[in-house]
């Protein structure tokens, strides 16, 4: 392979000045990760421990192997809402006796665990995962349900839970349930559907309906433990498999589980691992703050791959986007990252090709995103940017190795698109706090609606009011720009976190154990595998 030789400038003001903006930007997002972390707050948190519970993260801090990394997945989500950030539920990718799982636990000092429109997109997301990867799934639950106040935006879709249970078992997925508290009503089917369900003795309590649902449905008398207490489902319903002392036994148990599942890994195991020549701490100065200025992708590939080597794909033709071969922590990955932002046809036309090499070699891709779109006016449109860039995103949807999405400066218009944004599936999409995504820039879509505005009011032979132009295009940028940054979006699930520059190679590297859990395996050439490619 070949060394990548960083022409970053650390000595530099500007990267001074980049590193400052950067670190500015991870101040704030700790902060909204703190609220995650905080749960429902001192007071629930104190009330929880006096019942001598343990905390969600402390659950999983005890079930994952010592010393093992926790990859903590949508930890915004819910920001910018009326709910609690996290959305009361905890999920991530942990390893447990050495296997890789999904681990999804309920956070029951907000609201009880409750779960809210945004847990069940999250726990859908953690699903999504686990099925696509192969991995394992952990429920640490402790729900009393359904967040009733806005049960019409989860009840309808709120089902998809429990039929993504039965669907990762019947493909041969084990599904594993440790209940630690109550899980009621609707939350009652995460056991009922699970393959292995651990309960706690005099802890753990699981029914459709509680005595009073009981009480004014049949008039019947019953107490908590007569009509779902571990005991009695561990002797008289049979739905307890295991009966536990305590949380930490609870714990214990579900180790041992995950230990006789005989799992093993479907992927290739991945080559010998050499570290970056250069410190991964200089990521966080090589993002312009602004995004107005471009920056090569090579200096951030050269903090991330094995060895800083890359293997350049047609490095002198469409040189505006990068393509070529390397490794992070040992495994195979084909890299496309934007370089100045625009994609012209020739840029589109070697993403397609590139894509397809991939899928002949069944290798993983990886897309760095910086892009504000694909190039637009008169030569570009005859010249055939339309179908040069559907070829690109045509290649990208039925691509079949998995892909990773990082974004890590702009990522507007179709670019977002044929680069694999959220909506093309891709396995994984993280973004740094620099990160903006959007149909176009602020500036540029104010311009358009005011063009727009400026013709239909010369249109009807009026005088267009500057004045009311200028403070409509300042509150559009306003809100293009809040709605465009990464908060924002990881809070609608649109990512699945927002990560540090420096722990960019951990994540990849994370990442991709989890992928090649299962097997990995490239589209077909035999005519079901792409589309038509305009040519």
């Amino acid at each position: 392979m070949t060394a990548l030789r960083s022409t970053l400038d650390t000595a530099s003001a500007e990267f001074a000045g980049y590193r400052d903006a950067m670190l500015a930007k991870l101040a704030e997002l700790e902060t909204e990760h703190a609220k995650a972390v905080e749960g429902g707050g001192e007071k629930y948190t104190t009330r929880h421990h006096q019942r001598g519970k343990l905390l969600a993260r402390e659950r999983i801090e005890l079930l994952v192997d010592e010393d093992s990394p926790f990859l903590e997945l949508s930890p915004l989500a819910g920001w910018g809402s009326d709910f609690t950030v996290g959305a009361s539920v905890v999920t991530g990718i942990g390893v447990v006796e050495g296997v890789e799982c999904m681990i999804i636990a309920n956070d029951p000092t907000v609201r009880g665990g409750s779960s809210n429109p945004w847990t069940v997109r999250k726990i859908f997301r953690a699903s999504d995962i686990a099925l696509e990867n192969r991995l394992p799934v952990l429920n640490l639950v402790e729900s009393g349900g359904a967040d009733l106040p806005t049960q019409k935006e989860i009840f309808i879709p709120g089902g998809r839970l429990f039929r993504d249970l039965t669907r990762l078992s019947a493909a041969g997925i084990p599904t594993i349930a440790l209940v630690f508290g109550n899980s009621t009503a609707g939350g009652a089917y995460v056991p009922g559907m699970s393959d292995h369900v651990v309960m706690i003795e005099e802890r753990s309590k699981v029914f459709l309906g509680g005595p009073p649902l009981v009480k004014m449905a049949t008039g019947e008398e019953s107490d908590d433990e007569s009509l779902g207490g571990a005991a009695m489902h561990a002797r008289s319903s049979g739905l307890a498999d295991y009966l536990a002392r305590d949380e930490p036994d609870a714990l214990r148990i579900g180790r041992r589980i995950v230990a006789r599942l005989n799992w093993a890994k479907r992927g290739p195991a991945p080559a010998p691992v050499s570290p970056p020549r250069y410190d991964e701490e200089e990521l966080l100065g090589v993002v312009p703050d602004g995004l107005k200025v471009p920056f090569d992708p090579r200096d951030v590939l050269a903090r991330v791959v094995d060895g800083s080597e890359f293997d350049e794909f047609k490095p002198l033709y469409g040189t505006s986007l990068v393509t070529g071969w390397a490794r992070v922590h040992g495994y195979p990955v084909g890299v496309l990252a934007n370089a100045r932002g625009i994609l012209f046809s020739e840029e589109s036309q070697k993403a397609a090709q590139f894509i397809q090499l991939a899928n002949q070699t069944n290798t993983p891709l990886l897309f760095l995103h910086n892009t504000t779109g694909y190039m637009v006016g008169k030569d570009y449109e005859q010249g055939g940017i339309i179908k040069h860039g559907a070829m690109m995103i045509n290649a990208v949807s039925n691509s079949k190795v998995p892909h990773v999405s990082l974004l890590i400066g702009a990522s507007y218009g179709a670019g977002h698109y044929g680069m694999c944004g959220r909506a093309y599936d891709p396995r994984f999409l993280f973004a740094w706090p620099s990160a903006k995504s959007a149909v176009m820039g602020p500036q540029q879509l104010a311009g358009v609606l005011s063009i727009v505005a400026r013709a239909a009011s010369e249109a009807r032979g009026q005088a267009y009011d500057e004045d009311g132009d200028a403070a409509m295009r300042a509150a559009v940028e306003a809100q293009v720009e809040a709605e465009s940054l990464p908060t924002f979006l990881s809070g609608r699930l649109y990512d699945d976190g927002v990560i540090d520059p420096r722990d960019t190679r951990t994540v990849l590297g994370l990442c991709l154990s989890a992928i090649h859990t299962n097997s990995v395996e490239g589209a077909r050439f035999d005519g079901t595998g792409f589309g038509v490619f305009r040519m």
